[in-house]
C-alpha cells in the first residue's frame, strides 16, 4: 500500500526521492517521510501529503547522494508524525521504510522491552528495526547479515530498504509478498514500490522475488542473496513506459485524464489479438495452453474491487459464449473457506497492480490445489505476471488515480478476447456470430470516442446530484456488474452511499429507501431484457424516484420515463459494459469534483492493496 522510494549514486538524493513520492503518492498519503546520509543521518517526516513534507523540510539540510523516502498508508498506529515513516532504531545508526505487516511485532516488541529498547510509536516497523538493530549488535554484523538474520524471526509480509549511518555507501532491500523494484542506472541505483519512479533515470530493472535480499553499493554494484544466504543472480528487464503517462496533461485530475485514454487503451488491449478483416480474435496466454483451459471443468475467477466486478462480466461472457462453468470469488473470502479445487479447475486472477494481496493469496492456494492459473494484470513484471502459469497483460499503461477506470476496461476487452477464442476453439457460437463479435469489439474503440461526448450532458446532470446522500444503480444481465461498478466509483471518490442492485431484485428490499430524494442510475441498454427494465423503472418512478437512465442512441421509451437520459451508442450486447460504464465514471467524476474531494486521493484509500 505504501509508496517506497530509495536512491544511492553521485547526484542529490533529496530531489530525486521528492519527485518519486509525488509519483508514488497513489500508494498513500496519510504521512510521508525522507532520510538523507551526508556523514549524519538526517530524517524528516511530516503528517499529510508529500507537499506538507516538502515545506516542512524546505529549511533543514537536505544534502546527500544516499537517502530514502516513504509514503504512508496507516496500518499499525494513526497517521501522525510519529508514526510517519521513516523509523530509527534505538541507537539512531539504522534507519527504515516499510511497506506491509509484520505479524509477530507484538511478540518481539515484547522481548525487546525487556533488553531495554524503547519505542517512540505505534508501528510493526519500528518493531522491526529495532530487531534489526539487536541482532546487528550482539553479533557484530554488516547490515545485510543483520537483515537477513532480522527477517528470518519476522512473519507478515513486508518491503524494506535499511540504511546504515556507520556504513553510508550501502542500501540494504528486500522483498516478501510487497512489490519492490531495483532501478540500475550509470554509476547509480534506484529503489522503488513500482517503475514509475525509476523510469525518468533508467529502463534497467530488476523485480526482486519473494525471500530475496538485494545489497546495493557503488562498489560492489547490485548483489542478491535469499534470507537463507544464497546466492542469486539479478534478472535485469527492460521497462517501456512513457513519462507523459505519469503527467496530467492538462486534465486537472489523472482520473479524468485516464476516462479519455479508453479509446487508446482498449485499442493497445486489442493490437495484435483481433483482426476483423480476417475474423480471428487471439491472445498468446491462451493459444500456449489453449487444450489445458478448453478441457477444465470451470473456471474460477478470483479478485478485488473493480476487477471482481470486471470477473462478474467475464462470467457472463464465457459462460454464454464458451459455456463452460464460471464462479467468480472475492479473493479475500476463497483463500479462507477451504474451496473445492482440483487439477481440472482453471483458476483466473484479475489484479491491475498484479500485486493484490489477497489475490495473489488465493493463486498460491490455487497452486497448492494443482489448478492452472491465468493472470490477467496491468503492470509487467509484477508479482501476479510471474507466478502464474500463464496470461494476459491489458496493457493500459500507468492507473494513477485510485479509482480504476482504464484498467477495468482493459481487463473487459482481454477477458472478451478470451471468451472468443474459447468459443471458437470448442466450436460453441457459429462461425458468423463469432465473425460478428469480432466486429463489434473491433468497433470499441470509435464507439467509447461517442461515448465520451456526453460528457458536457453527464456534467449538468451530476449539478443535480452533488447533495445526494445515497444512490442506487439498477441493471441487468451484462449490466448488473455496471452497475456495481458505478455505485463503488460513487462511494470512493465522492463519499456517497450507493448500492449497485440487479434491478429486478430491486423490489427485494432497495425499494423501501426510494423517494424524491433517492436518484436511481439505471443501465438500460440491454435488449434481451428491455421491457423488464422499463417496468423496473416505472416502479421506481410510482414511489416518486428520480431516474437517470443511460440508453441506446434513439431509445425514445426510456427517456419518456426516466427524469434525466444519457446516450451511448448501440453495440451487441456482450460488449454493452465496455460503452454503458463511461457515463457512470464520469458522473462519479463530476459530482466528487463538485463536492470538493479529491478524486485522485480519496480519504482512506490506496491504489494498491498490498496487506491483507
Amino acid at each position: 500500500m505504501c509508496g517506497i522510494v530509495g536512491y544511492l549514486g553521485n547526484k542529490q538524493a533529496y530531489p530525486i526521492i521528492l519527485k518519486g513520492l509525488k509519483r508514488l503518492e497513489y500508494r498513500g498519503y496519510d504521512s510521508a517521510g525522507v532520510a538523507l546520509l551526508n556523514g549524519s543521518l538526517n530524517v524528516y517526516k511530516k503528517k499529510g501529503k508529500v507537499k506538507e513534507l516538502e515545506e516542512f523540510s524546505s529549511d533543514k539540510n537536505l544534502s546527500g547522494t544516499v537517502g530514502i523516502g516513504h509514503t504512508r498508508w496507516a496500518t499499525h498506529g494513526v497517521p501522525d508524525d510519529i508514526n510517519a515513516h521513516p523509523h530509527l532504531s534505538g541507537n539512531e545508526r539504522l534507519v527504515i521504510i516499510h511497506n506491509g505487516i509484520i505479524e509477530n511485532y507484538a511478540s518481539i516488541k515484547t522481548i525487546l522491552e525487556s533488553r531495554g529498547h524503547v519505542f517512540k510509536s505505534e508501528t510493526d516497523t519500528e518493531v522491526l528495526v529495532h530487531l534489526i538493530e539487536e541482532i546487528q549488535k550482539n553479533g557484530d554484523l554488516n547490515l545485510e547479515d543483520a537483515v537477513r538474520l532480522a527477517l528470518n524471526e519476522v512473519t507478515g509480509a513486508y518491503a524494506i530498504v535499511v540504511m546504515d549511518r556507520m556504513d553510508p555507501g550501502k542500501l540494504v532491500a528486500a522483498r516478501k509478498a510487497s512489490p519492490l523494484v531495483v532501478g540500475i542506472g550509470e554509476e547509480e541505483f534506484f529503489l522503488a514500490s513500482d517503475a514509475t519512479p525509476i523510469v525518468e533515470y533508467t529502463n534497467q530493472v530488476v523485480y526482486l522475488d519473494d525471500g530475496e535480499i538485494a545489497i546495493i553499493s557503488l562498489e560492489e554494484g547490485l548483489r542478491l542473496i535469499d534470507i537463507k544466504n544464497v546466492v542469486k543472480t539479478p534478472y535485469v528487464q527492460e521497462i517501456n513506459m512513457k513519462i507523459d503517462a505519469l503527467e496530467k496533461g492538462g486534465y486537472d485530475y489523472f482520473m479524468h485524464k485516464e476516462i479519455y485514454e479508453q479509446p487508446t487503451t482498449i485499442s493497445d488491449a486489442m493490437r495484435g489479438r483481433l483482426n476483423p478483416e480476417k475474423g480471428w480474435a487471439r491472445l498468446g496466454g491462451f493459444e500456449k495452453f489453449k487444450n489445458r483451459i478448453i478441457n477444465a471443468d470451470r473456471l474460477i475467477i478470483v479478485a478485488c474491487g473493480t476487477s471482481w466486478h470486471s470477473g462478474l462480466v467475464a462470467e457472463y461472457l464465457l459462460e454464454e459464449l464458451a459455456r463452460i462453468p464460471v464462479e467468480v470469488e472475492y479473493a479475500s473470502e476463497f483463500r479462507y473457506r477451504n474451496p473445492v479445487l482440483s487439477e481440472k479447475d482453471v483458476v483466473i486472477a484479475i489484479s491491475q497492480s498484479g500485486e493484490t494481496a489477497d489475490t495473489l493469496a488465493a493463486l498460491e492456494l490455487a497452486k497448492q490445489k494443482g489448478a492452472f492459473t491465468y493472470g490477467v494484470c496491468n503492470v509487467v513484471g509484477s508479482s501476479i505476471a510471474r507466478i502464474t502459469d500463464t496470461g494476459s497483460y491489458i496493457h493500459a499503461g500507468p492507473e494513477i488515480g485510485v479509482a480504476s477506470t482504464k484498467a477495468f476496461t482493459g481487463q473487459i476487452t482481454v477477458l472478451s478476447l478470451m471468451a472468443l477464442c474459447l468459443a471458437y476453439e470448442k466450436g460453441t457460437i457459429s462461425r458468423t456470430y463469432y465473425q460478428e463479435l469480432v466486429s463489434a469489439l473491433a468497433q470499441i474503440p470509435n464507439k467509447i470516442k461517442e461515448t465520451l461526448e456526453c460528457d458536457p450532458v453527464v456534467r449538468n446532470i451530476s449539478a443535480a446530484f452533488k447533495d445526494s446522500s445515497n444512490a442506487l444503480y439498477l441493471g441487468r444481465g451484462y449490466n448488473f456488474p455496471v452497475a456495481l461498478e458505478g455505485a463503488l466509483k460513487l462511494k470512493e471518490i465522492s463519499y456517497i452511499h450507493a448500492e449497485g442492485y440487479p434491478a429486478a431484485e430491486m423490489k427485494h428490499g432497495p425499494i423501501a429507501l426510494i423517494d424524491e430524494k433517492m436518484p436511481v442510475f439505471v443501465v438500460a441498454t440491454n435488449e434481451s431484457a428491455y421491457e423488464k427494465i422499463v417496468s423496473n423503472v416505472q416502479e421506481v418512478k410510482a414511489r416518486k424516484g428520480v431516474v437517470i437512465a443511460i440508453v441506446n442512441k434513439g431509445d425514445t421509451v426510456m427517456k419518456g420515463i426516466a427524469d434525466y437520459s444519457i446516450e451511448i451508442p448501440s453495440t451487441m450486447e456482450p460488449f454493452t459494459p465496455l460503452l454503458s460504464v463511461i457515463p457512470l465514471q464520469l458522473l462519479s467524476y463530476h459530482i466528487a469534483v463538485l463536492r470538493g474531494c479529491d478524486v485522485d486521493q480519496p480519504r482512506n484509500l490506496a491504489k494498491s492493496v498490498t496487506v491483507e
